[in-house]
């Protein structure tokens, strides 16, 4: 970057993205001039902004081209966060390179670029170096899971001394959990760079302070949210963010901000205090670990809307232990100055620090969650999740909303553009913005913003039929009826094959595939056979071929072509009834005189249908249909919200409109 306080003379926007197009070999699309120009007005003005962009807009690159123009003429980093590895990947591998080259010679100095992960996606040289005692209780494994975590260990050793950038993504093939910890730290773990020994190597500090000389820094929404929270900064200086995958945000912030308790984790706590103060302080907080275990066990998973008795003293229990043992270990900073003559005794007391922390803070705001005198002013919901397999029951905690710490954080803080292929649900950006914590009525400074649908270069219309199958009956709890699936019989070999069945849950998912399997005389590929991206491989390399799954289905197929010429859903993805977190902020919106159900089910059914039936679509050349099963789509009260959520394809009702449809796409 060039020093601050020279004189820029830049190109419009315009005309940058004229260039990058035509240095690509791709062509202007007005959706995209539209969400370019948008976004340089509203970083000039300081405005946050939301854009709608349907798929083939290429709204990567309508962001970047006046992301990077910024950075050039403020001298400043711009953020870029995304949800998935796949699209922080597709970013720094494929669209920043050739953008940077076609960038070249325009402006001032060729774009630089950069991805930074949290703390425990790096290798940690100290703990790799010292090694640390295990925190895993001892119990009986499996000698064959001992073995193949033997193995791992040894390869991330001999890769330690090879990388040169620590990236655990760049260890292939990958190694499990319990492996890469031995070699990795969290924010709240870590020594510091200038008490640790190798601090002058450690590869999460060169990450970060090469973030910090370039014009755009790649990274995810949990480390955004965990740098707006947190009172230590992860990224580098920035002014500007733009959140692709916004749809995302909200979950993923939620997931940094869900604190949990189980007797593992308080367990845990007890041994690294253990090996720092008395043993008979630790063992306190052991035997409060031991009581939680007993009280879990026996109590029935869910929602906890009021404390009993025996949580409320077992809560209590583990905080006033875990504060023992906090002040057993004395001043934090008592042994500075002895650090780097005992850096292993440095970091087990920074590691029984950060436990013991988590342990009360987390028993804190449990308790602190049961203080509110109605519903209306109720922050947060306990609920207890249960165990299964070696996971014991635990017991978790999150607020019902994020739009708060959201909206004084990130957009209070900084100019934020959010952008994804769905974010108008029910044609209007406002449930949205509200999740967010952005103003309603976006009139005062922090809050001011704008939404723009720039729609899509696809004739949805023309090329696409959304199919509601009205006819059929309303489907139980007892899993798909036969008539569900005489219609997806039908349907797939109307289309021969090419279908992507996207299921509410695994159970439907795999009781379609065994009631169809042999029935049908095309491949029929169920999640859970093998990995998702070898199923999704195989399912675009043969046209005939059937792939039926759940969640990840929904908004992880990318397969343009005749591969993909009908999809499926069984029903209206509403989140389950019993779903804690759910639950709970459907009924405080409801106590706050809002409409709980369209603010948190239907909003929730909504992003996630459209972006289902964004998987039919994904070049201009596709043609195709998106079957719904669920007769609710066309009679219920909120079915005009949830259609108005969707591209406007050309609908019918009718099964033998839509049978003869895909029998002439086959055909052609």
């Amino acid at each position: 970057m060039p020093e601050p306080g020279t004189d820029l003379d830049l190109p419009p926007v315009e005309d940058l993205l004229a260039t990058a197009v035509r240095e690509l070999g791709g062509a202007e699309r007005p959706g995209q001039v539209s969400m370019a120009t948008a976004v340089h007005d509203a970083l000039a003005k300081g405005e946050h902004l939301a854009v709608q962009a349907g798929t083939g807009t290429g709204k990567s690159l309508a962001y970047l081209v006046p992301a990077i123009r910024h950075a050039a003429d403020t001298r400043t980093a711009v953020v870029v966060s995304t949800a998935t590895i796949a699209l922080q990947r597709q970013l720094v591998d494929r669209d920043l390179p050739r953008l940077a080259e076609a960038l070249d010679g325009v402006l001032p100095h060729k774009p630089e670029f950069a991805i930074l992960k949290g703390r425990r996606n790096y290798l940690c040289r100290h703990k790799a170096t010292v090694g640390m005692p295990e925190d895993e209780a001892d119990q009986l494994f499996d000698p064959r899971e001992v073995s193949a975590t033997g193995r791992m260990v040894q390869r991330i050793q001999e890769w330690a001394e090879e990388t040169e950038t620590g990236d655990r993504d760049e260890l292939v093939p990958g190694v499990s959990e319990q492996a890469w910890r031995q070699f990795s730290v969290s924010a709240r773990e870590c020594l510091g760079a200038q008490r640790c020994p190798s601090g002058a190597e450690c590869f999460a500090e060169l990450a970060r302070e090469r973030a910090g000389q370039v014009d755009v820094v790649v990274t995810n929404h949990a480390l955004l949210a965990i740098d707006a929270m947190e009172e230590f900064a992860l990224l580098p200086e920035h002014e500007v963010v733009v959140v692709d995958e916004a749809h995302e945000l909200v979950d993923r912030v939620t997931t940094v901000v869900t604190d949990e308790l189980s007797d593992a984790v308080v367990a845990t706590a007890a041994r690294r205090a253990g090996r720092v103060i008395e043993q008979h302080v630790a063992d306190r907080l052991q035997e409060a670990a031991e009581d939680l275990q007993a009280l879990l066990a026996a109590a029935p998973p869910g929602r906890v809307d009021e404390l009993p008795q025996s949580l409320g003293m077992t809560l209590a229990l583990v905080r006033d232990s875990a504060h023992a043992c906090l002040t057993a270990m004395g001043p934090r900073n008592a042994d500075r100055g002895a650090d780097k003559d005992n850096p292993e005794q440095a970091a087990l007391r920074r590691a029984a620090f950060t436990s013991l922390d988590e342990v009360h803070d987390t028993a804190v705001r449990m308790l602190d969650a049961f203080g509110a005198e109605s519903e209306v002013d109720r922050a947060e919901v306990v609920w207890l999740e249960e165990g299964h397999g070696r996971v014991a029951p635990t017991l978790k905690v999150a607020p019902l909303s994020v739009g708060g710490m959201l909206g004084e954080k990130l957009f209070g803080e900084r100019t934020v553009i959010l952008t994804s292929a769905t974010l108008a649900l029910g044609g209007t950006f406002d449930g949205m913005a509200a999740q967010w914590g952005l103003d309603r009525d976006r009139k005062s400074k922090k809050g001011k913003w704008t939404g723009l649908d720039v729609g899509s270069p696809f004739d949805h219309a023309r090329n696409g039929i959304l199919y509601v199958a009205r006819h059929l009956p309303p489907q139980g709890r007892d899993g798909l009826p036969e008539a569900y699936l005489e219609e997806i019989s039908e349907l797939v070999e109307a289309a021969g094959g090419r279908t992507l069945g996207l299921f509410s849950s695994m159970r439907a998912a795999k009781a379609a595939t065994e009631a169809l399997r042999d029935k049908l005389a095309v491949p029929l590929l169920c999640q859970g056979d093998d990995s998702t991206a070898q199923l999704v491989k195989k399912f675009a390399e043969d046209p005939e071929t059937c792939l039926f799954g759940t969640l990840s289905l929904w908004q992880g197929v990318d397969v343009p072509g005749p591969s993909l010429t009908l999809v499926i859903i069984d029903r209206i993805p509403f989140p389950r009834p019993d779903d804690p977190l759910t639950s709970a902020r459907q009924r405080h919106v409801a106590a706050k005189g809002g409409n709980g159900f369209m603010a948190v089910a239907a909003t929730h059914a909504a992003l996630l249908l459209a972006q289902g039936a964004g998987r039919l679509l994904r070049s201009m050349a596709d043609r195709g249909v998106i079957a719904v099963l669920d007769p609710r789509l066309a009679t219920a009260r909120y079915s005009g919200f949830l259609l108005g959520s969707l591209p406007p394809y050309w609908r019918t009702t009718d099964p033998a409109t839509v049978r003869a449809a895909l029998r002439r796409l086959t055909a052609d």
